[in-house]
């Protein structure tokens, strides 16, 4: 453990880096994915079963937790990671992914965004302040920066009105962080599709001397190659000493490929939500057990898998559960995702300490095309999470 927030790399292979973060409650390893748990859970699974499979770290959700139960009842009742059960680092995002999303429940200024709640309709403020104060009362260990997200595609006047405004933002919530001992505040850098604005964003971010550095504002409807172009155009202008953070990513094959071009941690809510919806991640590409083919299939989820949910249950039980909309098929394909996620990690940070990515990117490729030409599975990088 470190009593301060450091950040090594330990090893390369082209733009790819392997590495760690160190922080108090714990070591990250990187390239990294968190397990999105957004109230305080991920859902549909125990703290103990989500750091068995790997994860180090999970993000929580700024606006979800100061609505229900609220920060200032988590700090009374001992802070998030005692709330949660989970004693290792926890990120929070800013809260201004959400607020931004609610449209005409919000209204936006220079100074902040005022928003209606969606659980009882109450009247909120959210500013560069507030929001570092709310997951300083959380006590997470990664705080992100408030920021304006737009979707895409939108106008370049949308995207630079939103850039700017996050970048003062952003220097807002660097002097409201000051200095925590042990913990980090990332900024997030904007500007859409905009390739100059990307690097003026990025540019400006490193010159408050973070602890970290995100990319936000993608995987918000644009297609993937704009997406790693953008990543491409950010990545030289962040520093190699710090991690880089991917915001809201994504399908196993963005993943992939991000990691390709230097991102370290990740963080998405499909693995979860996928699984909820019938749908489970493998070797061999997606399986969606809703399909009536799977109701007499006798064969594991994956039998590649060292998780327990992959292997000892057929995907005709699977089918069964799903169809009957079971509590129980909610739990295992959640499993049986984050489980595929994590051992994805770690056969990525493994290929690349014995530099073969590429290799190692080719084979995992090569058993999804497999797996969608031999049992009609369905590519894993080919849209959003399943709602």
């Amino acid at each position: 453990m470190s009593e301060e927030f450091l950040f090594t790399v330990a090893a390369q292979d082209g733009a790819a880096r392997s590495g760690e973060v160190r922080m108090p409650r714990g070591v990250i390893r990187t390239p990294a994915f968190m397990p999105v748990g957004t109230a305080a859970t991920v859902k549909a699974m125990y703290p103990d079963q989500v750091k068995a499979l790997g994860a180090d770290v999970v993000l929580g959700n700024t606006y979800h937790l100061m609505l229900r139960p609220t920060a200032e009842r988590i700090a009374k009742l001992g802070g998030l990671h005692a709330f949660m059960n989970w004693p290792y680092p926890i990120l929070t995002d800013s809260g201004g992914f959400q607020v931004m999303s609610l449209a005409g429940l919000r209204k936006l200024d220079q100074d902040g965004v005022t928003f209606q709640s969606h659980i009882d309709g109450s009247t909120h403020r959210l500013t560069p302040e507030r929001s570092i104060e709310i997951q300083g009362l959380l006590g997470s260990d990664i705080q992100m920066q408030l920021d304006e997200c737009v979707k895409l595609p939108n106008t370049d006047e949308a995207v630079e009105k939103a850039m700017r405004l996050s970048l003062r933002w952003a220097e807002r919530c660097r002097i409201a962080f000051g200095e925590q001992p042990g913990r980090a505040m990332f900024g997030i850098v904007q500007g859409g599709a905009n390739e100059a604005l990307r690097v003026e964003s990025a540019k400006e971010l490193v010159q408050l001397d973070l602890k970290g550095y995100a990319i936000g504002g993608l995987a918000v409807g644009e297609p993937q190659d704009v997406m790693l172009a953008m990543i491409e155009t950010v990545e030289p202008h962040l520093p190699a000493a710090k991690p880089r953070y991917l915001m809201g990513v994504g399908t196993p094959d963005d993943i992939v490929e991000a990691v390709r071009r230097g991102v370290d941690m990740f963080d998405c809510v499909m693995p979860t939500r996928a699984g909820r919806h019938g749908m489970a991640f493998t070797r061999a590409g997606r399986l969606n057990l809703k399909n009536a083919k799977y109701a007499e299939d006798p064969r594991p989820l994956d039998p590649g898998s060292k998780c327990e949910a992959a292997t000892a249950y057929s995907r005709a039980y699977l089918h069964h559960l799903v169809r009957s909309n079971e509590i129980l098929a909610m739990m295992l394909l959640t499993w049986n995702n984050l489980a595929y996620y994590q051992d994805l990690m770690a056969g990525l940070r493994r290929a690349i300490r014995e530099k073969r990515l590429e290799d190692f990117v080719a084979e995992t490729k090569e058993g999804w095309a497999k797996g969608a030409a031999d049992d009609g599975a369905e590519p894993v990088g080919d849209g959003g999470a399943v709602e």
